[in-house]
């Protein structure tokens, strides 16, 4: 794997392969979309051949920014990537920072820039299949509900997102 994505090291922004980034546990920027049609979001189940957290449920998107591209670029390009979905432009809803262990010896430290965007559920999804194996669209207090029910099902992030952060995510839409 060659793809390059900023990192902090020692201070300074540096373009790093992603591998090393989370083996290391360095710090690095990231961004997160929760496609939202009124109370209910749209959340992808991650394809098992991703390199950590194969076949556990997150948010509608969640990547990393190339070298100098804005986040809100990276949220528009990663909703087509993955999910095939365009016309979309999220808004910038919070950063947060966290930091988790997820399997095979990586760490991701991330600083996420957070992302909602509204759509019908009717918007056409066509998911990469290098990327996502499954896409479902489930209301924001039942998914709240199975995080905490079955939270082996669902990547660290998202667990983090639903159980620290749903207000400042959320706050205004619905109150979970």
């Amino acid at each position: 794997m060659t793809d390059k994505i900023p990192a902090w090291v020692n201070g300074k922004l540096t373009p790093l392969d992603k591998l090393e980034v989370h083996r290391n546990g360095l710090k690095h920027p990231a961004v997160s979309v929760f496609v939202m049609d009124g109370q209910n979001v749209l959340i992808q189940r991650r394809a098992m051949s991703k390199y950590h957290t194969p076949g556990l449920w997150a948010n509608t998107v969640c990547t990393h920014p190339k070298w100098n591209e804005k986040s809100s670029d990276c949220a528009v390009r990663r909703l087509r990537e993955e999910l095939g979905i365009t016309g979309l432009y999220p808004a910038l809803r919070d950063t947060v920072e966290y930091r988790a262990d997820v399997g095979n010896g990586m760490i991701e430290h991330e600083v996420v820039d957070i992302f909602l965007a509204h759509a019908n559920r009717q918007i056409p999804v066509r998911p990469n299949p290098e990327e996502v194996m499954q896409v479902e669209w489930i209301g924001i207090y039942d998914l709240a509900a199975e995080v905490a029910r079955r939270p082996a099902r669902f990547t660290p992030w998202l667990r983090i997102y639903m159980d620290e952060h749903k207000d400042r995510i959320f706050g205004t839409l619905v109150k979970v």
